[in-house]
């Protein structure tokens, strides 16, 4: 190995000062957390006016089964109970003719109309029950729109369905026939009256 005669960069003082260029080492700058927090306190108000405000403003359900329950029953081809029952215009007073001050009379809750049609339903698991009843009502005078099995919630007694309050007569009706005491007011199916026979129902 071959060896160099000292110099001036060998000769190092004791005690000598650091020289050259030198980074100063900072401390990682801490993330400011207050937009945090301000984020974090509107979501909770947001979320607790949600939760107290949402549900009280939400409307009610709807008696009755809802419409994915509903049987699938066609209209019948007479049209709807709605324009059976409309009334008929009264014809308009001529020359030597006086009008007339009784007042014509409208379809309201007590109104019974047997063209209006009826679906029955079997959901009492008897066999046979459906058709029986059916006929019953049929031989009553009333028209006949379905009869088949229930295809919807399992009932716990028998119920009959009405659309609206013009149905409400022809509902407690056929009751009073079919010896059926609970009466539903519900917009869920495209029949104006259906009958739901439950178990127990003989």
């Amino acid at each position: 190995m071959t060896k160099f005669a000292r110099d001036e960069f060998d000769r190092v003082p004791q005690n000598s000062s650091r020289q050259g260029v030198h980074r100063v080492v900072t401390p990682p700058s801490r993330p400011a957390l207050w937009p945090v927090l301000v984020l974090g306190a509107l979501a909770l108000v947001v979320g607790l006016t949600a939760f107290l405000v949402l549900p009280k403003s939400a409307p009610s359900a709807s008696r009755g089964p809802s419409a994915t329950q509903a049987p699938s029953a066609q209209q019948s081809p007479s049209g709807s109970a709605s324009a059976s029952q409309s009334p008929s215009a009264s014809p308009t007073p001529g020359a030597g003719q006086t009008p007339s001050t009784t007042p014509s009379p409208t379809p309201g809750a007590d109104t019974v109309d047997k063209t209006t049609p009826v679906a029955v339903y079997n959901g009492a698991g008897v066999s046979g029950l459906a058709a029986r009843v059916s006929t019953t009502v049929q031989n009553d005078g009333w028209t006949l729109s379905d009869v088949g099995n229930w295809s919807g919630v399992p009932q716990q007694g028998s119920a009959i369905f009405y659309n609206g309050p013009e149905q409400k007569g022809n509902a407690e009706a056929l009751g009073k026939l079919l010896g059926i005491s609970e009466l539903l007011d519900t917009a869920q199916y495209q029949v104006p009256v259906v009958v739901v026979l439950g178990p127990g129902y003989n």
